[in-house]
């Protein structure tokens, strides 16, 4: 389904003054609690990896009373809504298959609610899983990407 041009201007429009934001450098971002040290890294090596491939980083750890969002990003015209699993290894399996059906239900009510808040409903959108794994005494982490992970979950509230 094509927008037509005048909602499209409106959506672009829309879409470049909410990119004039400040960055997330200038943003105050909350010291994580020592327990959840491995996962704030985590984060964090997925936004480095995630500007490395072109995407603008809008906003990292929105917390609502409807989702924890990781990492909220643009990747040309589409806002990209990513959960990053860290892990110290694969062995109950990998960090993507972690992300199941209710956390995909709540992760969509809350980037609804973040498109609402921003009028970019009509601007595409995704969601994206990060898998990060970070066995101790290693400087680097694997990344894994995982673009388009899964669709928006839930009765009649999302089209693409």
């Amino acid at each position: 389904m094509r927008i037509p041009v005048v909602d499209r201007t409106r959506c672009i429009t829309r879409l470049r003054s909410w990119l004039a934001l400040p960055g997330p450098g200038k943003r105050k971002i909350s010291t994580p609690d020592p327990r959840h040290t491995l996962g704030y890294r985590g984060e964090r090596a997925a936004a480095r990896y995630l500007r490395k491939k072109g995407y603008r980083i809008i906003q990292r750890r929105l917390h609502s009373p409807l989702a924890e969002i990781d990492i909220i990003a643009v990747d040309h015209r589409t806002v990209v809504f990513v959960e990053v699993k860290t892990r110290r290894s694969a062995a109950l399996g990998r960090p993507a298959q972690s992300v199941h059906a209710t956390q995909q239900a709540r992760l969509t009510r809350g980037a609804i609610a973040f498109l609402k808040s921003h009028g970019l409903l009509e601007v595409s959108s995704r969601f994206d899983v990060m898998e990060i794994l970070w066995p101790l005494g290693k400087r680097h982490p694997e990344i894994r990407h995982h673009a388009n992970a899964f669709p928006a979950v839930g009765h009649r509230q999302f089209y693409r």
